[in-house]
This record gives structure tokens, C-alpha cells and sequence, in this order.
């Protein structure tokens, strides 16, 4: 750990997507296959959030929904696990976005309607220095006028000396004409915590990689703490400066489902990142937080 930017108060700021998941009940191949619908609050940073408040950290989260039903459906659902609405605003003009899912044990098929989540607002630099750490998603990045206001966030916040968190879920459907270079290239110049999958990382370079492949290639980025997640090939992770080192996932009794459960293995990290702990008790706690999210039917916070 970086022993000159301690941390005191512990509190993390999160700002990106607060949306609906629409989940098959049922484990379906894909959107294809005709199937039932739950509707749960999802979004991978508000479920990181989530995921934060669960552990017993204290976490904000900045986002935008709709004046609409589904949007009061996610703020019930906020403050029914203890998160504060106080930086979710409600847009007259924007509907609350929509993801539909389809579980399954593998990754996910999924398809989004958006349009008030991208339009987060502004973050006060008050807001800001208030944290320790500011996270955010590439889910988060891909539209404007979220984009500048994240981007802005994560700059005065790198300029104070906060821990920067990224979780680079980059998706093309999501991104659509924008392959998101410019942007991550932003992001690395402020020595972020990155967290990226297997799969995101194909996504992103449009390759197939191998691990050897895909760790060269990160080889190269300026970031205090990778963290490359394999699924049930577990996680290869590096500080800066240091050689890469792997940690295979626990055996889990049941497979439920894997949704959500890469946003359980970073809330895990930087939960005990935060609290600056070891690299490696970090990389355990994030083990064991996502395999209880692969075993449960519910969202870790819901009993």
C-alpha cells in the first residue's frame, strides 16, 4: 500500500449508474429464450455502494433516475439498506433506465435502455473532498454529459490526493461508435485502483487473449493496484512496480448465478483496501465476497 496517502475517515464516493435489472428467474442461455422477469436495483456502481454500506463502510452514491415510478422503486430500495438519496437526483425529462438480464453461470446476456442514468450531474468539490476515495465504471463513462462531470470528479479528486477506483466493465453495446481509448487513457494518467475482467478486457481490444497475453498488455498501464478477474479462474492482480501474482476463486457450494458478482469481488477489495489492509487480505476478502454472491439468490445486502 501506498503509505503516504493514508486514509482516516473512510469514506468512499460513488458516482455512476443507479438503473433497474430486469433478471430472468430463471438461469437462460440467453434474451432469446423466452423467460420471467424480476425486477431488482441494479447498476454496478450502486451495487458496489450497496455492497460498501453491507461491509460497514461509509458510501455515498451520486446518480441520476427519472420522476417516475421505477425511480422511486430505487430510492425505496436505497434506503431500505441504509443509502442516503441525498446525491440521487430526479430528472422531470428522463425516464429511469432499464437493463434486462439473462442469468446464467457463465457471463451474462444482457440488453440496456438508457436514459436518466447518463445524465449525472455535476459533483460538488465539497462533496468531494469530503471522501477518501471516489469510484466509478466504464458503464458510467460511456455517455455524456456523465462522462465530463465523472471525469471532472476524478480530477480534483487525483489532485487532492484521494484513491481513485475504476471498474473498466467496457461493453460496445454500451459505448456503441466511442471504443473509449481517449477516455481510459484519462483515467490511467491518475494512478487509479483498476478492476477489469477477462472478458471486459476482450472487449475493449477486440482480441482474444490469453492470460499471458492479457496481463502483457496491462503490463503497461500506470495504476497503483490491477486486479484482472478470471471468473472461476480466479484473479491475477499487481501493485505497481511488482510482479503479477494470482489467487484461484473458492469453490462454491451452488451456482445461483453470477450477476453482480464481480461488483461483489471490488466492493470486497476495497473494502479492506480501505481499511489498508495487505494486498493479499484484500484480494482474500474480494474472493470471499464473491463467492457469497455466486451462492446467494439475493443481492448481498438483502437478507
Amino acid at each position: 500500500m501506498n503509505s503516504t496517502r493514508g486514509i482516516s475517515a473512510k469514506k468512499v464516493l460513488v458516482v455512476g449508474e443507479l438503473l433497474v435489472d430486469m433478471i430472468s428467474d430463471q438461469n437462460i442461455e440467453s434474451l432469446a429464450v423466452s423467460s420471467q422477469f424480476s425486477t431488482n436495483q441494479g447498476g454496478s456502481s450502486a451495487n458496489l455502494c450497496a455492497n460498501l454500506k453491507w461491509l460497514g463502510i461509509d458510501a455515498e452514491l451520486v446518480a441520476t433516475v427519472g420522476e417516475d415510478n421505477l425511480g422511486s422503486f430505487l430510492i425505496n430500495e436505497l434506503k431500505t439498506i441504509g443509502l442516503s438519496d441525498k446525491y440521487i437526483h430526479r430528472s422531470a425529462n428522463r425516464q429511469t433506465s432499464v437493463i434486462l438480464v439473462a442469468k446464467n453461470e457463465h457471463t451474462p446476456d444482457f440488453i440496456p435502455y438508457r436514459s436518466a442514468d447518463l445524465a449525472i450531474k455535476r459533483v460538488e468539490d465539497a462533496v468531494i473532498n469530503s471522501s477518501d476515495m471516489i469510484h466509478t465504471t466504464a458503464f458510467a463513462l460511456s455517455k455524456e454529459p456523465a462522462r465530463t462531470n465523472i471525469l471532472r470528479a476524478f480530477t480534483k479528486a487525483h489532485e487532492s490526493g484521494k484513491f481513485l477506483s475504476v471498474d473498466w466493465n467496457f461493453a460496445p453495446s454500451i459505448w456503441q461508435e466511442d471504443d473509449g481509448k481517449d477516455v481510459f487513457k484519462k483515467l490511467m494518467k491518475m494512478d487509479p485502483l483498476l478492476k477489469i475482467s477477462v472478458d471486459d478486457l476482450e472487449r475493449f481490444t477486440g482480441e482474444s487473449l490469453t492470460i499471458e497475453e492479457a496481463v502483457k498488455w496491462l503490463d503497461n498501464l500506470n495504476a497503483q493496484i490491477i486486479c484482472l478477474t478470471c471468473g472461476k479462474d480466479g484473479v491475477w492482480f499487481k501493485t505497481k512496480n511488482q510482479a503479477w501474482r494470482h489467487k484461484p476463486a473458492l469453490p462454491v457450494n451452488s451456482v445461483i448465478g453470477v450477476t453482480g458478482a464481480g461488483d461483489a469481488f471490488w466492493s470486497g477489495f476495497l473494502s479492506a483496501f480501505i481499511h489498508e489492509k495487505s494486498i493479499d487480505e484484500c484480494i482474500s476478502q474480494a474472493l470471499e465476497v464473491a463467492k457469497l454472491k455466486i451462492e446467494k439468490p439475493y443481492p448481498l445486502y438483502k437478507k
